[in-house]
């Protein structure tokens, strides 16, 4: 659909695809399921982060056994905020690109 999309817009695509395709019917996913998103899809952002207290605050309200279930908002919230604490941005902003 976004062929012709910028870089930009076919990220966010790909991320609500991605998001969709783990989604139960009503489009939500559990916090466990969630985690298990993170885990696979999103390993080089939560990589070394293990140790740090935010990281830990947001995996601990993900564990807590709950009805609680994350829609595609809460979703791209939390990827955002993972992004801004993640190591791998730092040598993201060190690295230009020229189109």
């Amino acid at each position: 659909a976004l062929g012709k999309g910028s870089d930009l817009e076919k990220t966010f695509a790909t991320a609500a695809l991605v998001y969709n395709n783990s989604a139960d019917p009503e489009g939500k996913l559990s916090k466990a399921e969630t985690k298990s998103l993170l885990q696979t899809q999103f390993r080089g952002f939560i990589q070394g982060q293990e140790n740090k207290p935010k990281y830990q605050e947001i995996i601990s309200a993900l564990d807590e056994e709950s009805e609680n279930k994350i829609d595609f908002e809460d979703f791209m919230i939390l990827l955002v905020s993972l992004t801004l604490m993640s190591d791998l941005l730092q040598e993201i902003k060190n690295v230009k690109t020229t189109k």
